[in-house]
């Protein structure tokens, strides 16, 4: 008995050593891995419990990430097939769509801005490129749900301080609002152009090669092709002086796929050939090491925070995008993805006592330069591996839909521009006056009730 109890101890151990069987190559292996760290990715999340409120992960995530983790779903259906997922992200996105159609709820005011509205964006536009199923008709469709962001950026492009661009909060009253970066206004570049190919509006186009030459102007794009992460206004003067020259991996990613799309509807044009290639040598030279991504700036200092934590696995789905835009970058960018597939599986070997309820010993690491299990774990470093691993079968489905090729998604080109502020007061009526009078006397009753007691 003590035989067999060690025999059943030492299998589960190999077990969690090598959890993930990954055959690079071999479609089934690949679909299965994907599978089984897809499951472990959604034990995260809380929003269909009873009670709870579709489209939020627990703390201490934010809301822009639970978009980002419903847009990765949808590619992990569009490249398995498997629709084990569908149902809940079909209700988180449209739950957090809102009865405007804007992903603008209101429990998120105090840290709404525009790059998370961003990421629900992107997820919604993700979904019509994919006949993703669409929402009941009585419900904000994908597209039209991307195409209400795109009319709110652009009623928000300031060019009264910095000559353009969008700020990185919505609302005055949030930190950040007189910050510029470039995760905001690339979710702009990204959907813009992505709209302008699935519609054919021309309009689009225009707002993608604008929010770029913005961006390039004001140095957010250096002329190496890096993309810096935003400038601040100075309130003494209300210059933009002062600029964050920090890189990260998704601003490198989203402004490397908005390029990629434009390149493909431009039709190769010259122009944005160069801004992509010149976008992929300088990341590639800058966020990986011996091939395998790596988070250069926090990520050797063990100093990543939980959203800086997910961020290679959005790069990881720009790269794979951009193929599919512009295939010369096939030859590049595919070692990459094979790559980093192979070291994040190496990395889904954890079995943590708290922290992960997925399969046991499949517990996804954030480092993938360990060769193993960092011991790190949430759902970034669960998103990342999925990504990973998922994006490798990026070559074998079609590309992105458009209006003229298949996409069913419904659009509505003014959606956005007919929303009422209702984050602003309104007017004070007649009745609100009233109203207000009367409290005002009942709590002054109260008041002179209070003190009489106390006297007393």
């Amino acid at each position: 008995m003590r035989l067999l109890g060690l025999a059943g101890f030492l299998g589960v151990v190999l077990r969690s050593v090598a959890a993930i069987d990954l055959v690079l190559g071999d479609e089934a292996s690949v679909k299965e891995a994907a599978s089984t760290i897809a499951f472990g990715l959604v034990k995260y999340y809380t929003g269909n419990y009873t009670g709870d409120t579709p489209g939020n992960l627990p703390d201490p995530y934010f809301w822009w990430e639970c978009g980002a983790m419903f847009g990765t779903l949808i590619d992990y259906w569009a490249l398995t097939g498997d629709d084990s997922y569908n149902a809940i992200t079909l209700q988180a996105i449209t739950h957090q769509g809102t009865p405007m159609g804007d992903f603008m709820p209101r429990n998120q005011s105090r840290t709404l801005g525009n790059d998370d509205q961003g990421f629900w964006g992107l997820a919604a536009m993700s979904a019509a490129e994919t006949n993703f199923p669409n929402p009941p008709p009585d419900q904000p469709q994908w597209l039209a749900l991307a195409q209400s962001l795109f009319n709110q950026w652009v009623s928000r492009w300031d060019e009264e301080f910095c000559d353009g661009g969008l700020r990185w909060q919505i609302f005055t009253f949030n930190n950040g609002y007189n910050y510029k970066n470039s995760i905001s206004n690339g979710c702009f570049i990204n959907i813009a152009a992505r709209l302008a190919r699935f519609t054919g509006n021309q309009t689009y186009a225009d707002w993608a090669a604008k929010v770029w030459e913005w961006q390039e102007s004001i140095g957010l794009i250096s002329p190496e092709y890096e993309i810096r992460d935003g400038m601040s206004i100075n309130l003494t003067d209300n210059s933009c002086k002062r600029m964050d020259t920090t890189l990260w991996t998704y601003n490198a990613g989203i402004f490397l796929h908005g390029a990629a799309v434009m390149y493909n509807l431009t039709n190769g044009s010259a122009v944005w050939e160069r801004r992509v290639d010149g976008i992929l040598r300088t990341a590639s030279e800058r966020f990986f090491t011996d091939g395998i991504m790596f988070e250069q700036l926090c990520e050797p200092h063990g100093t990543c925070d939980y959203d800086q934590r997910s961020f290679k696995g959005y790069f990881t789905r720009w790269l794979a995008a951009t193929t599919q835009m512009v295939p010369k970058t096939y030859s590049t960018i595919r070692p990459l993805l094979e790559t980093d597939a192979k070291a994040a599986a190496r990395a889904c070997t954890g079995n943590p006592p708290t922290g992960f309820r997925g399969h046991p010993g499949t517990a996804c690491g954030f480092k993938w330069t360990v060769d193993g299990f960092d011991g790190l774990v949430g759902v970034g470093e669960q998103m990342n591996a999925l990504s990973a691993i998922m994006y490798t079968l990026v070559d074998r489905v079609p590309g992105p839909l458009t209006a003229d090729t298949g996409g069913t998604s419904r659009g509505n080109p003014s959606a956005g521009t007919d929303v009422q502020d209702y984050w602003a007061e309104r007017p004070l009526t007649t009745a609100d006056r009233a109203g207000a009078w009367v409290l005002t006397v009942v709590v002054m009753f109260g008041v002179v009730a209070a003190c009489t007691f106390m006297m007393k």
